[in-house]
Parts: structure tokens; sequence; C-alpha cells
């Protein structure tokens, strides 16, 4: 064997996509091979894969579509689970390739601010401390920013990822000031030639009015240093929250202009067709998947290997 490191690295990915998707695509597929065994396709039997489809959280609008596509020119005949599978691929394939975008980092701003919002529990902490090591890998200067003063465990957990990443991290004491915080460090950022400030929120959703005005407030401050930051607002989403994960999308995209999706957890759940219907939904670029805890669990957003992995081909 002469594989160049590069391609076992991508491999192992693939092995982690395919496994933390292996929910997903096991249900996505028995289901499939129980309808399709000694049957000939007819209108039924399509209807029953669009409701099998739809339980995947692909979302209406694509289980209607693949449907339609498996039916075309088989009618009456048989067909193989893999003859299925190949047209799930393909139809969200075309669904994920225009919102497969890397998450580019300018560099003419700055710092070059990113603003990382979701809900508790999203995993947002653990994304910016991931990003962080990336951005580190890559020879930038970052700093992180404990914007979730809510919750000291968030201040502590994002110390550590500093500590982890020799990344700055700029905090304040449980219950201070977020807006007040977001300044300070991206003034720090500025004087201390920061590459990149990664900047984390509060995320309890019990009163929404109270968090969306916090948010607000933090991206007024953040003008105020630099009247085009946030350079890129990310919105965190736990694949393992399914539909609730659409009204999480217009809540946080009405209130911090968020311009890219990072997707975390598709190894905790059958349901990761969500993010085929929040494609298909809001057409926001997604720029990272996460399929595990680890450090190398976050790679970039791959629409074939997604569609694929999804699709159960291997």
């Amino acid at each position: 064997m002469n594989d160049t490191i590069p391609e076992k690295t991508k491999l192992s990915w693939w092995q982690r996509l395919t496994g933390g998707l292996k929910r997903t695509s096991s249900s996505l597929g028995s289901a499939v091979a129980d309808l399709v065994t000694k049957r000939k396709l007819d209108r039924a039997m399509l209807e029953d894969i669009e409701d099998v489809l739809l339980r995947a959280d692909l979302g209406t609008e694509v289980a209607a579509r693949i449907s339609a596509a498996v039916g075309v020119g088989r009618y009456d005949k048989t067909i193989t689970a893999d003859e299925v599978k190949t047209v799930v691929a393909t139809e969200v394939e075309k669904v994920l390739a225009p919102v497969a975008k890397p998450l580019v980092i300018g560099d003419t701003q700055k710092p070059f601010v990113i603003l990382v919002v979701g809900v508790n529990g999203s995993g947002k902490t653990t994304t910016i401390g991931k990003l962080a090591a990336k951005l580190s890998a890559e020879g930038r200067k970052v700093m992180l920013a404990a914007g979730d003063t809510f919750r000291a465990a968030a201040i502590e957990q994002l110390k550590i990822w500093g500590e982890r990443t020799k990344s700055p991290v700029i905090a304040g004491a449980q219950g201070s000031d977020s807006a007040s915080l977001a300044f300070n460090a991206l003034s720090a950022a500025r004087d201390g030639k920061i590459d990149v400030l990664l900047v984390d929120t509060a995320g309890r959703l019990q009163n929404k009015a109270e968090l969306m005005n916090e948010l607000e407030k933090i991206v007024r401050v953040l003008k105020k240093v630099d009247a085009s930051a946030p350079h890129a607002v990310l919105l965190v989403l736990d694949a393992t929250v399914g539909q609730n994960a659409l009204s999480q999308v217009e809540a946080f995209h009405r209130t911090a202009g968020v311009t890219g999706l990072v997707m975390t957890k598709l190894d905790g759940t059958a349901r990761g067709g969500i993010l085929v219907a929040l494609a298909e939904r809001h057409k926001l670029p997604v720029h990272f998947i996460g399929v595990g805890e680890g450090i190398d669990d976050l790679a970039p957003f791959t629409a074939r290997d997604f569609a694929q992995a999804i699709a159960g081909i291997e």
C-alpha cells in the first residue's frame, strides 16, 4: 500500500462520517429494503418510500422529490434497495451542493470576528474550541471571548480550550455583561494583532426575548469597534433536535444575521436528514459538521460525502 497521508486522513474522516450517520442510514436502508423486497414499484410503494424519508427528517419537499425520482421509468418493475439508495444520494447531493461552502477567513479584516450562536447544549463552546485548534494549526493567531457569561461552566470550558490551543481568552466574572466583554475582547484582539476572534454567546432559550436582545446588543457593540464586525455569524445546531432546528435557524437568523451553519452530534441521531431539510428551506451555507467529541471530529462539509453516507452507500 502506498497511501499518501492525506488519503489516510480522508479515509478516517469518511469512516467517522459513515459511522456517525449509521443510525440515519440504517433506519433509512432497512426500511427501504423491507419495502422493495418481492414487490413491483407502484404508487403505494412510492408513498411508503416518501414516509420513510420523512421519518429521517429530510423534509416534505425533498422527500416528495426523491420518491418522484425513484418512480421515473420504474413503474411495474422490480426495484432493488441499492437503486433507491443511489437515487436518494443523487437527489440529496443536489440539495446540499449549493450550500456546502468553506468558511472563508478574510485577510483584509484583522481581527476577523466570528460570533458563535446557538442554544445551550448544541455544542457551541466545544465547536469554538475545535475551530480554534483548526485555525491555530493553519498558523493564525486566535483569541477566544467567553461571552456566555451566564454559565460558569462555559467560561471554564473556554479557558481549557484556550490552554489547549495556546489561544488567549478574554473572560469576565459569571453574570457580567456579555456586550462589554465582547467590546473589550475586540479591542484587545486589535491591540494584540490577533487574526481571528471567536466570540461565545449565551444560548438559554427560557426567555427568548432577553437572549435575543442580548445578542443584538453584542452585535451593536462590536460594530462600535469595527463597523464591519462581526464578519461571520455561525449558528451551531444539534442534529438530535430534529425539526426544532428549523425554528432555531429562523430565530437566530432574524436576530444575529446568521451567515453559516455548523451541525453537531450527527452521530447521536437517526434524524441526520434534518440537515437536508435546513438546506432546502434556508439555503444558508453549511461550513462544518461534527460526528463526535474528538478535536478532529469537526470537518468541512462536503455534499457528496454526506449524501452518500446518509443513503448508506459504502
